[in-house]
C-alpha cells in the first residue's frame, strides 16, 4: 500500500493498533538495495506490520551534496517492499513532512540537535547539521508511524548509536533494533552511492573493507596497538583514494580509544571518484 500523507498513515496504523498488533518501521530514502531488503525482511519476520518510509530528506544534506541527483526509484523501490511483505509504503513530499512554503532552516523550523560530543567528529565533522537533520526527520517518523519496533542498518553506525541516544534522552516508546551490515560478495558495503562508481572505483572502494577486515584480523592475533593497526591499514590506500578518516571508537559513547579492546568500532570515510564512501566494523 504507497501512501503520501501523514494523515492516511496515521489512520491506517491506527486501526492496527486497536487490534493488538505491533508496528515495525524501516526508514529509508529510497533507492533500496540488498541491505534494506534485510532491514524489511528483519522488521516482517519480528512484527505484525511494517511500514517502510521513501523520503530523500533535505535537511539532512548539506551545501554542495548530492540532495538534487540522489537516486529516486520509487516504483521499484514500492514493488520490492511489496514482495518482501512490507504493508506501508509511506512516500511524503518535502511540503508534506515540513509544511507548504517551508523554509529548511533551524531558524525557521523546529529541529531536533543531537548532542554535540556525539555529532562533533567521524561523518559530524565535515558534515556540518547533518545529524541534526537526521534526528529531526527520524523523530518526525516516530511520531507519525508510532512504531513498537524501528530497524537501522550498522554501516551507519554513528548514525545509529545518535538515534539510540535519542530514543533514550526523550524517552521515545520504541525499541530500535541494529542490523548487520550486508556487503557484496566482494566485500563492499552496499549503499545507494555505490551506483555512482565506475567498474573500476567499485574495485578501488575495496580497500576500505579488506583494510577493516585486515585490522580486524591483526586484532584477533593480538595487536591492540591503536597506531600499529592504523599503519597496516594505509598499505591499502594510493592516490584513488581520499581519506577522510580512519579513527578507532567507543561502540556505545564515540570516545576515541587509546587502545583498540573489545568494544571498539573501527570507522572509516574515504572518497572514490569523488563518491563519499563510509564503513565500519566492530572487533568484538
Amino acid at each position: 500500500m504507497l501512501l503520501h500523507t501523514i494523515k492516511e498513515v496515521r489512520e491506517q496504523v491506527k486501526e492496527w493498533k486497536k487490534q493488538g498488533l505491533t508496528v515495525g518501521l524501516v526508514p529509508t530514502m529510497g533507492a533500496l538495495h540488498n541491505g534494506h531488503k534485510s532491514l524489511i525482511e528483519k522488521s516482517v519476520d519480528k512484527c505484525d506490520k511494517t511500514v517502510v518510509s521513501v523520503f530523500v530528506n533535505p535537511i539532512q544534506f548539506c551545501p554542495g551534496e548530492d540532495l538534487d541527483k540522489y537516486p529516486r526509484t520509487l516504483e521499484e523501490d514500492n514493488k520490492l517492499c511489496d514482495e518482501i511483505g512490507a504493508d506501508i509504503v509511506f512516500a511524503p513530499t518535502p511540503a508534506e513532512m515540513y509544511g507548504e512554503g517551508h523554509i529548511l532552516s533551524n531558524d525557521f523550523l523546529t529541529y531536533v540537535i543531537p548532542p554535540y560530543f556525539y555529532t562533533d567528529k567521524l561523518c559530524g565533522k565535515s558534515r556540518v547539521g547533518h545529524f541534526d537533520g537526521v534526528c529531526t526527520v527520524v523523530n518526525k517518523l516516530f511520531n507519525i508511524v508510532q512504531p513498537d519496533f524501528a530497524f537501522f542498518g550498522k554501516k551507519d553506525m554513528q548514525q545509529l548509536i545518535i538515534l539510540k541516544k535519542m530514543v533514550h534522552d526523550l524517552n521515545i516508546p520504541l525499541e530500535i533494533i541494529p542490523c548487520p551490515i550486508v556487503r557484496e560478495q566482494s566485500g563492499l558495503a552496499l549503499s545507494s552511492r555505490n551506483k555512482y562508481l565506475s567498474d573500476k572505483g567499485k574495485v578501488d572502494a575495496l580497500a576500505l573493507s579488506k583494510l577493516l577486515f585486515n585490522i580486524k584480523a591483526c586484532y584477533n592475533k593480538g595487536v591492540n596497538d591503536i597506531k600499529a593497526l592504523s599503519e597496516t591499514a594505509y598499505s591499502f590506500l594510493n592516490e584513488n583514494h581520499e581519506l577522510e578518516y580512519l579513527e578507532f571508537r567507543d561502540k556505545d559513547t564515540l570516545e576515541e580509544k587509546k587502545f583498540a579492546d573489545d568494544n571498539t568500532v573501527v570507522f572509516i570515510a574515504a572518497r572514490v571518484e569523488n563518491v563519499r564512501l563510509i564503513d565500519n566494523i566492530e572487533l568484538n
